[in-house]
């Protein structure tokens, strides 16, 4: 989604994207090995739902409780200063609603904004991301810093939220190959993270997360792709399961501290599978992608699809790899 167009824009339509650029940006990205040439970027708009069906407890027991439903509007910009630094800001909007149909198992609560059973949406965390290749040609290095800011004081019981309300500074790297041996038209990237998160009674609540990619050019204009995405939580509350004799339920959520603070420093480990593909127009790009949350513990079942759009555009002349 990094093309490049040499005509010349307005100039009140290059103040506009510089602007978005450094004001927003999604709350998810795949992985990124290959920066754009130096005055290049990109606006994207994305539309994502999760659709949660149950959690997956400490020994992997799926419980069928706490369904619901997580919107979000995504807009990400993207602008390259060099070509090899490039900068990503942004913020997005969600909505949530929690639709099961009985209570959670006690001893946890009811939270008034999920027994009504409608929806709440607000402004969710401030994201702010420098990138710098440092190695590029058919394989690319990427290493990246980003920020995570809460964009106010918003609320974070239950399921039926904005999100979890916590900062956090994550350290990543980016690698892509492309596998011109087998096929011009086949490449891989990958991405590892590691995010340092605001502590929360004081409980350590860092994770790791990477992600596999492999996508092949199937035309010009359309790329399939694949994902495999893994999370581990160092740290963080496991809440047991009725199915355990080694930590029955609720585990570690044992406190009335510990009870008002789990929804966000839960330990949270997990396997998601999925594809998507994109399609490129002479000004635009469309893409699409469908994730299943098929493993892990103290973490959501379900499944999550997103569709976008992005604008590629060009500030000055383009400066090709």
């Amino acid at each position: 989604m990094n093309r490049i167009h040499q005509r010349r824009e307005p100039t009140l339509t290059r103040i506009f994207l510089v602007i978005v650029t450094f004001l927003v940006s999604a709350k998810f990205a795949g992985a990124q090995a290959w920066v754009p040439p130096r005055g290049a970027g990109s606006v994207n708009f994305s539309w994502q739902r999760i659709d949660t069906t149950g959690h997956r407890r400490f020994n992997g027991f799926v419980d069928e409780r706490g369904q619901s439903i997580n919107m979000g509007l995504y807009v990400e910009g993207e602008y390259a200063l060099t070509d090899r630094f490039s900068v990503t800001a942004g913020l997005p909007y969600v909505f949530a609603k929690y639709t099961a149909t009985v209570p959670p198992l006690p001893p946890i609560p009811y939270p008034p904004g999920d027994q009504c059973h409608c929806w709440h949406g607000g402004w969710q965390d401030f994201g702010f991301t420098a990138r710098y290749n440092v190695v590029r040609g058919a394989f690319a290095l990427t290493p990246s810093l980003s920020v995570g800011v809460p964009s106010h004081n918003y609320g974070y019981v239950g399921e039926a939220v904005v999100g979890r309300n916590l900062k956090e500074v994550r350290i990543a790297v980016d690698a892509g190959q492309r596998l011109d041996a087998i096929s011009s038209k086949l490449s891989v990237q990958a991405r590892y993270s590691y995010a340092f998160v605001e502590r929360v009674i004081d409980i350590p609540n860092n994770r790791s997360n990477a992600t596999v990619e492999p996508s092949f050019l199937l035309t010009r204009k359309f790329a399939p792709r694949g994902l495999v995405s893994w999370q581990r939580t160092h740290g963080g509350l496991s809440f047991g399961s009725k199915t355990s004799a080694t930590l029955p339920f609720p585990g570690e959520v044992n406190t009335p501290e510990r009870l008002a603070q789990h929804d966000r420093i839960m330990r949270d480990n997990y396997w998601h599978v999925g594809g998507g593909a994109s399609y490129s127009f002479s000004r635009m790009d469309v893409f699409a992608s469908y994730i299943a949350f098929v493993g892990g513990a103290d973490t959501h079942v379900g499944k999550a699809f997103t569709v976008g759009i992005s604008w590629p555009f060009q500030l000055g002349e383009a400066h090709p790899h």
